[in-house]
């Protein structure tokens, strides 16, 4: 019975000394997290005499879509100029305004991939690289399925790089002045959490 006891003993001595050592992840409550709101605006060109943007593998076209018109043979195509499986690589500049002229805050790099057989559905990932400001030489990384027929679209932020490393959050995105054959421009708002380290 003395054994059992001591051994009990032994046990909650250990789980109590193991408990002093985890580490809780800091949270609101401490303090220890900023809530930031970034803006800014993309430029996204296709064409023109210095496109920040190319179509590198062109896609299939997509596949009739059911029609009640008999006159094309009971089958409607889509008339998008993107196709399904396209994939766009971009080097955007990020600026404070949404003119051309306006100051460059930082570029926005990454890929997307055109994820659905009808509309404008594409999987994105992005590096929004800043390099102005007090985030200068940080970036944020931002992955999404975004629908660029919705009004605002919502991607999310799933880490980043100097001030920005453990950041988490979301980037919502509407088209400013935008055609999806062309490009132009998108205003970007970003809502992160920076763990303050």
């Amino acid at each position: 019975m003395a054994n059992s006891g001591a051994l009990i003993l032994l046990i909650s001595l250990v789980l109590l000394a193991g408990a002093a050592y985890i580490r809780r992840e800091p949270g609101h409550a401490d303090g220890s997290f900023a809530d930031t709101h970034l803006h800014f605006f993309m430029h996204d060109a296709y064409d023109g005499p210095r496109p920040t943007a190319a179509l590198i593998v062109t896609g299939r076209e997509p596949l009739p879509l059911p029609s009640d018109d008999s006159a094309t043979g009971g089958q409607a195509t889509s008339s998008s100029p993107r196709r399904f499986g396209d994939i766009a690589v971009m080097n955007n500049a990020l600026t404070e305004g949404p003119e051309r002229g306006s100051v460059r805050v930082g570029t926005a790099q990454g890929f997307t991939v055109r994820v659905a057989e009808h509309g404008a559905v594409n999987d994105l990932s992005l590096h929004l690289v800043l390099e102005a400001g007090e985030y200068g030489g940080s970036s944020l990384a931002v992955k999404g399925r975004v629908d660029t027929g919705a009004a605002v679209r919502e991607s999310i932020i799933v880490g980043g790089t100097g001030r920005f490393r453990f950041a988490t959050g979301y980037a919502l995105s509407r088209s400013y002045d935008y055609d999806v054959a062309n490009g132009g421009v998108v205003e970007i708002d970003v809502y992160v959490q920076l763990r303050l380290v």
